[in-house]
């Protein structure tokens, strides 16, 4: 998948969860850049068919109420630039940022964090240490 699709594919989640037409997001991306985006604009910007400014991404982070990352998700497939295809999981690492002072500004970043848990929590010795763990409470040997 292209980047900018996988940026498209996050926009149009997003503006239909907020319950925004595409002319509602475009009026409202104005707000932030020098001028509104058109309704055509919008929809070329959800399939992927445009590439974004810096400016851009953030104004699309402010308008629906989300981060520059959560506009990144890819849900899981490799990621296609113009030199490279990156696996999932190299693009994945590169938006998960480690800073302490990080915030916690979403539903989409627990979402990817808790996909993360389960890929780390399915592994089969730490399934095994989730059953000895069972076995000592049962037993009161906590």
């Amino acid at each position: 998948m292209r980047v900018e699709t996988a940026i498209g594919n996050q926009i149009s989640r997003l503006r239909q969860d907020r319950q925004m037409s595409l002319t509602q997001l475009g009026e409202a991306m104005g707000k932030y850049l020098d001028r509104p985006w058109s309704r055509q604009a919008v929809h070329q910007a959800e399939r992927g068919r445009r590439s974004f400014t810096a400016a851009e991404l953030t104004a699309l982070a402010l308008v629906l109420d989300t981060s520059i990352p959560a506009l990144l998700v890819a849900e899981g497939e490799p990621v296609e630039l113009p030199g490279a295809v990156i696996s999932s999981e190299d693009y994945q690492a590169i938006l998960i940022n480690a800073a302490t002072r990080t915030p916690l500004d979403g539903v989409e970043e627990l979402l990817v964090a808790l996909r993360d848990m389960e890929a780390i929590l399915s592994r089969p010795s730490l399934a095994r240490l989730a059953r000895i763990a069972g076995v000592a409470r049962e037993h009161g040997q906590e």
